[in-house]
């Protein structure tokens, strides 16, 4: 297992929930540095911009860009720039996921989604600023050879395009309106879901310079974690509180998900196999201990933290949490 170090304090296996804040604080400060200030032609834009980037969230996805490049042996302060672009295109999934014509969302992260904030023009624009934004942010990042940023834009590009996050959320819209087997909604939710945590890993790879086999094995712990992790989202959408969740919830009502299939007793059955699956493909790397493991263990507590029941004597296991806001995504 690599015990490496990072200028952020980042430590491979150290188990730290004060490394994983200190992280998260540098991607926040990442983040408030690459999303533009209000231009002076365009200040709309560019406040939706820094509203829809900056208004909290987990930050997961760099969080775990980081914590696999130094699990891999690298220096995690590499991987923040690279894990911030992923965060820009995960940002802009949410501003359309929660248009009308999509989910038609009311509240994310605590606050009025974009397009009730800002309008519905402006909303659409300022996802695909961000989009775009993503690959400046990547092609941009001098420390890493020029090679390695080619290949990062493209696996990027391709996880958020036609062939995933996109055929992901078109699945759920269209086939989600009728009746689907397990098969079918597990394949949408490992693009919906999935395809963001598996590019997160896959950065760490490319910046650590890690062997095919290696890189496939992360690959299928980010695919087990993203199917988990879109299964507590259905849970929390069922018997979530708004004021908990800081996003609507019910939006899933008239839907085909893992848990109106199987229910909730499955589903919960079903996370816990994933979680298994995803830690089994780290031990395998890793041995017991390492920072990526430590991410997964906070993503079940703050799970477990925000769905019933029980879920108001457990709200101080989220407050533990490394400043981690209240938010599903």
């Amino acid at each position: 297992m690599n015990e490496h170090v990072a200028k952020d304090g980042m430590k491979a296996g150290a188990g730290s929930r004060g490394d994983l804040a200190a992280a998260k604080a540098l991607v926040e400060a990442r983040l408030a540095a690459l999303v533009p200030a209000a231009p002076a032609a365009q200040p709309e834009l560019g406040e939706a911009m820094r509203d829809a980037l900056l208004s909290g969230g987990k930050r997961l996805r760099p969080l775990m860009c980081m914590a696999a490049t130094a699990d891999l042996g690298a220096d995690p302060a590499s991987a923040v720039d690279a894990g911030s672009a992923i965060e820009f295109v995960h940002a802009a999934s949410l501003v359309l996921d929660d248009l009308p014509c999509m989910d038609d969302a009311a509240m994310r992260r605590g606050r009025p989604t974009i397009h009730l904030a800002h309008g519905e023009d402006l909303a659409v624009l300022t996802a695909v600023s961000l989009l775009t934004g993503a690959s400046e942010v990547l092609a941009d990042i001098e420390v890493l050879p020029c090679q390695t940023r080619l290949a990062c834009v493209r696996m990027l590009a391709s996880a958020t395009g036609a062939q995933g996050l996109c055929a992901g959320q078109f699945a759920d819209l269209r086939g989600g309106r009728g009746p689907r087997d397990g098969a079918s909604i597990a394949a949408a939710n490992d693009l919906k879901t999935g395809s963001l945590f598996r590019v997160s890993v896959g950065f760490a790879g490319l910046i650590a310079q890690a062997d095919a086999a290696t890189r496939e094995r992360l690959d299928g712990f980010a695919r087990s974690l993203g199917l988990a992790f879109q299964l507590m989202d259905d849970l929390l959408d069922q018997s979530g509180r708004p004021s908990l969740s800081g996003k609507d919830c019910g939006q899933d009502a008239g839907k085909s998900t893992m848990v109106t299939v199987f229910r909730r007793g499955a589903a919960e059955d079903q996370i816990r196999g994933h979680i298994g699956e995803a830690k089994q493909c780290l031990e395998t790397l890793f041995g017991p201990k390492s920072r990526l493991g430590d991410l997964v263990d906070m993503i079940v507590a703050h799970g477990e933290a925000l769905r019933g029941p029980g879920m108001g004597r457990r709200t101080t296991v989220a407050n533990d949490l490394p400043d981690i806001q209240a938010a599903a995504r």
